[in-house]
């Protein structure tokens, strides 16, 4: 019986593995920003993505590459300064498109890189010293956080543009 118990059981978490295997093949995976919010790291950043009426956008077609702050990052930036930012729609979109690249630029492609521009119009700067790599002085903590509509790198610090 308890042989019959263990095969039933194996039988089911592959019946189970397979569904997940299957629903990742026909484009269930979660966007951008749904992944964001499973993460439970970003919270942070998805109010201020809100905030900014970028969900939809990044919730597009895509593809996008997010360098994305985790919530440790953003609790280094100054409360009076992430406050003045959650208030002003237009220069937290600012800040929040320097984070974005066009495209799906796995890590693997961001170390040949020396630069990338942004959604948001400038260039990012990107360095690889002593085997990390950095975004505009960022340290990307983990890489290749694939979405639905593109990737997710994580960073641990908010980078500002120009």
């Amino acid at each position: 019986m308890k042989k019959i118990t263990q095969a039933i059981t194996v039988g089911f978490f592959s019946l189970v593995l397979s569904m997940f295997a299957v629903a990742g093949h026909h484009g269930m995976k979660k966007d951008i920003v749904d992944t964001a919010v499973a993460a439970d790291d970003f919270n942070t950043l998805v109010t201020a993505v809100k905030a900014a009426g970028l969900v939809e956008t990044l919730k597009g077609e895509g593809p996008f590459t997010v360098f994305a702050p985790t919530d440790a990052a953003f609790a280094k930036v100054p409360a009076e300064t992430l406050n003045a930012l959650l208030a002003d729609k237009a220069a937290l979109a600012n800040v929040l498109t320097y984070h974005v690249v066009a495209g799906k630029v796995m890590a693997a492609d961001v170390v040949k890189l020396t630069s990338a521009k942004t959604v948001q119009g400038q260039t990012v700067k990107i360095e690889v010293k002593d085997g990390k790599v950095y975004v505009d002085g960022a340290q990307v903590v983990t890489t290749d956080i694939k979405a639905s509509n593109g990737v997710i790198h994580v960073i641990d610090a908010v980078i500002l543009p120009k």
